[in-house]
Parts: structure tokens; C-alpha cells; sequence
């Protein structure tokens, strides 16, 4: 293929735990696919949410901004139609940008660069989920019964392995229609159009309700379940007092029930298996259309899952299985093949990679938070990185920050209490060094980092305002009924081909 510029092909997971893939070592834990990719690729080992919850994750990524300077606070934030994302700027850079499956966009603008999408939303796209704030933020959801063995429905059908297969077809039929569009312009000696495809799949996010036959392909396994100390409360932070009530962990009667985590960590495993299966395919679906050899597929998720680790469960905290995600990036030409980067690295750095991979200037764009990782890569870049996460909302009663730095990761509640770990000696973040005076350097330090980046007062003050407008809005959307879901519309008299490309017209094709 003689194609200039590459083609960009984005799969996303939605709340994968990078330690329960074979691509980063899981022993039990069926992932080739992924294990393929990271052997072709680079696999990243400290990459980080820089927000463990999903719509501000994913307007922080396509932004390439912390989700404080952009306003993105929670999962009923609006997302600015004035941000720029990677998407604007592929555009102007001579991109097809399209997107199948999820990305949790809130507010009217329901594209942000992209050309078309061919799902509708899966969540709400609207101000329904505006949390309270303050005092009035005493309100206990049920989330936690999720996680609870007893309702780990095996192969019962459900709207979010229909949405996934849904994204998942629209995908594969989207690079058909690009492979015959590359056919026809080899024909005219002409250079395709180069497309920069996001594929975004719900799974292994909850509800754990596995298809039986990748249920069935772990029966017999050794699946391993958390152990809890006895003084688990008593290493609980602030943070985690707020969410293990907001996400109603008091409701889950067994949720530390052996029986009930098995079933739970069986049924997620199985949901990886099923989101592997569909990386495979894709990557058949390149080759099968001559894209293989121009092609840079990139793969992560959002953020992680606590899967009762710690006696906690879904995400928006800060420790390992929650705020760290995987991140695995494979170029056509083989280069990277098999290493592995130790540095640590944020999802709002696969912005700006993005514009790199796809020749777009410094001088093009617009300030980012993030970096580009080919800097990392190639060499050129060799300035310590830090990185940081935050969340301020749904649950929290007070900004929250991270950073990790080396081996060291800092957790401050804004006017509570600090959590530090060496990630080295008590990777289980166990073991709280605040206080310790052999560590006091640190803290000081990473706190300083913290609060040269941001002002958690000036946060405060702006999600407290935000959620007292976005409330307000709510109420008048209910009474007017007014919608801001995204409908994709195809044309019935048009075939497959013509709807999913981006111009011109492929009639003269045989149908």
C-alpha cells in the first residue's frame, strides 16, 4: 500500500483491568489477540486514567486536556463544543474520522470532529445524571449489587452485547467499504483517503453477563479472588468511605463472599475474552483489506475496574485497578515490536500521538496537557514524566487528586487526609508512607506537583456551580422533553458502501 499518511485504527475498551489480560501477563486469562498485538507492538505498563469514571475520561482523550480545564467533571458534565479535539484536527489534516460504538459525549454536540458515528448513544446524553453536591450528596446508589454473584446472569442476551455487536458490525462493514474505496483508487493510480476509525465497545464494564459458551471456556480454571485483611476498614481513606457508600457497597450483603467473587471474576474474565475476540477480528479485517501494511492500530480503555478488590467495586478511585489502564500500540513497519515502556503515561497523551502519527505540526495545534508518546518512543523526549488524575465529583465530596512519579504514587483529598505508596515494595497499595519521616521529601514534593498544576479551591467553586446550573437545565429539559441523544440516520436508498464513506460515489460498483 503507498498510502502517505498511515490509517489509525483506536479500539476501545470500557473498565479493562490491564492485570487480567495475557497481554500484560495474566496466566489464566484467554486475550491472543491482545497478547499478539503487544508482541507486534509496544505494550505501556504505568498508563492512567486522568479521571477513573468515563465521560470525563473520554473528553480528557479526545481534548487532550485534564478534565478540570476543560469543565468535564463527572458523567453529566457537558463536553464544550468549542474544545478542539484530535478529531478537528485529523479532519483538516485530510482524515475520515469515524466513530462505532461509545464515547460517552454529554451536551447537543454529539460529534466533535468526528464525520459520522454509526451507533446511537448507550447512556444518556443529557444532564439526567447531574449528581448532588455538598449536603444534598448523601444519596446511596445500588451499583455494588452488580457485583454480587447472584446476579451474574451466563448467556442471558442483554442491550449491551447488542450494542457491542452492533458497534462491532458497523466497524467491520466500515473497512469493507474503505477496502473496495482503496481498490478503485489503486485502479486510477490515485492515493486513498486515509481514515482514522474508532472502534469503542461497553465490555467487560458491568453488568458480568457473560455469553455461555466464553463462560464455559473457564470452567476447570483457577480463578483468583481477593483477600481481605482483617482491619480492611481501617485502611480505608476518605475517598474510599465516600465511595464504598455512594456506589451502595452496604447493600452487597456477600460481596466478600468467596462464592459470589468467583462467579464475578469468572463472568469478567469471560467479557475480556469476548472483547479480544473483537480485536481479532478487526485485525483479520485489515488484512483481509489491505490495510495491514498501513496501518497503526492502537488499543486501551478508559480506566479499570475494582472488581471488590480492596472490598470496593466500580471505579473513580485512584488505586491501581481502577485509575491504571492498558495501552498497547502497534505500527505497520514493525517498529517497537515486543518493548515494553516503564515510563509513566496518561490517556490525554494519545491526543497529541495522534496528530504526530498523522504528520500534524506543533505549529498546527493548539496547547495540549498531554504529550506525545513518540517522543517516548523514538528517544527524543527524555524529560521525567509525572502523571496525574483527578476526580472531583459523583460520589467525592471534595477535589481529588494523583500523581505518580517513578514508583511513587501521592493520592490528596482536598482538606482530608493523603494516601502515598511505593508501587515497588506494596504494589497491593497496602501500605500508607504518609507520616513516615523517611518519606516526608516525598509527599512534600508530589503535594507540590499537585498544586502547581491545579487549585483545587477554584475546582470546588466551579463543580459546585456547574452542578447547581446543570440541575436547574435538567428540570426544564423534563418538562420540554428535549433530547440530546444522537439518532445515525442511513438512507435506504443508498447501498452499504455509499453510506459509510465520505463522499463521491461508488455506483458503478456491482451490487
Amino acid at each position: 500500500m503507498n498510502q502517505r499518511k498511515p490509517n489509525i485504527l483506536f479500539i476501545m475498551a470500557d473498565q479493562l483491568i490491564p492485570f487480567l489480560t495475557g497481554a500484560y501477563g495474566h496466566p489464566v486469562v484467554k486475550t491472543p489477540n491482545l497478547d499478539r498485538l503487544a508482541e507486534e507492538g509496544v505494550r505501556f505498563d504505568a498508563a492512567y486514567s486522568p479521571c477513573p469514571v468515563c465521560a470525563p475520561a473520554r473528553a480528557a482523550l479526545m481534548t487532550g486536556k485534564y478534565v478540570s480545564n476543560i469543565g468535564a467533571y463527572d458523567n453529566a458534565a457537558s463536553f464544550s463544543c468549542e474544545e478542539p479535539t484530535f478529531a478537528h484536527y485529523l479532519t483538516l489534516a485530510g482524515y475520515d474520522v469515524v466513530l462505532a460504538g461509545k464515547m460517552h459525549f454529554i451536551g447537543p454536540d454529539q460529534l466533535h470532529g468526528f464525520r459520522s458515528r454509526f451507533n446511537t448513544n448507550e447512556y444518556p446524553a443529557d444532564f439526567a445524571w447531574t449528581p448532588a453536591r455538598g449536603a444534598d450528596q448523601q444519596v446511596s446508589h445500588n451499583h455494588a449489587l452488580q457485583y454480587v454473584g447472584e446476579n451474574i446472569k451466563v448467556g442471558r442476551w442483554n442491550q449491551f452485547l447488542s450494542y457491542d455487536e452492533e458497534a462491532h458490525f458497523r466497524a467491520l462493514e466500515y473497512l469493507h467499504a474503505k477496502g473496495v474505496e482503496w481498490q478503485i483508487a489503486q485502479e486510477r493510480g490515485e492515493l486513498p483517503q486515509p481514515f482514522f476509525l474508532c472502534v469503542s465497545y461497553h465490555h467487560p464494564h458491568e453488568p458480568f453477563w457473560p455469553p455461555k459458551d466464553l463462560w464455559d471456556l473457564y470452567e476447570g480454571e483457577e480463578i483468583e479472588i481477593p483477600e481481605f485483611p482483617d482491619n480492611l476498614e481501617e485502611t480505608y481513606s476518605t475517598l474510599d468511605k465516600w465511595l464504598n457508600f455512594y456506589h451502595g457497597v452496604a447493600k452487597a450483603k456477600n460481596l466478600r463472599d468467596p462464592g459470589s467473587l468467583y462467579r464475578v471474576r469468572r463472568a469478567y474474565y469471560a467479557l475480556v475474552t469476548y472483547i479480544d475476540i473483537k480485536v481479532g477480528e478487526l485485525l483479520a479485517s485489515l488484512e483481509e483489506n489491505g490495510f495491514r501494511e498501513n496501518t497503526i492500530v492502537v488499543f486501551c480503555s478508559d480506566h479499570g475496574d475494582m472488581l471488590c478488590e480492596k472490598g470496593m467495586v466500580q471505579k473513580r478511585t485512584f488505586y491501581e485497578w481502577s485509575s491504571r489502564i492498558p495501552l498497547i500500540i502497534r505500527f505497520p513497519d514493525g517498529w517497537q515490536k515486543g518493548a515494553v515502556c516503564r515510563e509513566p503515561v496518561n490517556l490525554i497523551d494519545l491526543a497529541p500521538t495522534f496528530l504526530g502519527m498523522a504528520g500534524v505540526g506543533e505549529e498546527e495545534r493548539l496547547p495540549m496537557d498531554g504529550r506525545s508518546l513518540m517522543g517516548l518512543l523514538d528517544g527524543s523526549d527524555t524529560e521525567e514524566r509525572v502523571v496525574f488524575s483527578e476526580y472531583h465529583s459523583q460520589g467525592a465530596h471534595a477535589p481529588c487528586f494523583m500523581i505518580r512519579e517513578g514508583k511513587y504514587k501521592y493520592v490528596y483529598i482536598h482538606g482530608y487526609d493523603s494516601q502515598l505508596f511505593d508501587l515497588e515494595t506494596d504494589p497491593g497499595e497496602w501500605h500508607n508512607l504518609v507520616g513516615d519521616p523517611r518519606y516526608k521529601d516525598v509527599e512534600e514534593r508530589l503535594k507540590a506537583c499537585i498544586l502547581e498544576q491545579f487549585d483545587p479551591d477554584a475546582i470546588d467553586r466551579a463543580v459546585t456551580e456547574s452542578v447547581r446550573k446543570r440541575a436547574l437545565i435538567r428540570r426544564a429539559m423534563e418538562i420540554t422533553q428535549t433530547r440530546w441523544d444522537f439518532e445515525p440516520r442511513f438512507d435506504p436508498t443508498k447501498g452499504i458502501l455509499d453510506q459509510y464513506l465520505a463522499g463521491g460515489s461508488v455506483d458503478h460498483i456491482p451490487r
